[in-house]
């Protein structure tokens, strides 16, 4: 069953440029100045979404110098993903079940 954690988590990934976020930093740990060539965003938006992302425990941060490196943490999407593939299974295992209409 999804909780009202996985609810706000929907939520935060359903953003566009958030998801963009997410889909880069699979890929490789990236500091704010990557992003902002990556995604185009500027600055303060992205920053606004990492905070975003931050908060809800998708990313941690990793201080080098002046600058901020951004690593997906894949436990809380795996969490996520878990939760929905229980989802497919028991609809699959539903398939069969009808209730009767009175």
């Amino acid at each position: 069953m999804l909780t009202s954690v996985d609810t706000d988590l929907i939520r935060v990934l359903a953003d566009p440029l958030r998801l963009r976020i997410v889909t880069l930093l699979a890929q490789e740990t990236l500091c704010t100045t990557h992003l902002v060539e990556e995604t185009g965003a500027k600055q303060t938006n992205l920053s606004n979404h990492l905070r975003v992302l931050r908060e809800a425990g998708v990313v941690e941060t990793e201080p080098c110098g002046r600058y901020t490196y951004y690593k997906l943490r894949p436990d809380v999407l795996a969490s996520l993903a878990g939760r929905f593939a229980d989802l497919a299974e028991s609809a699959r295992n539903a398939a069969e079940n009808k209730r009767a209409c009175p």
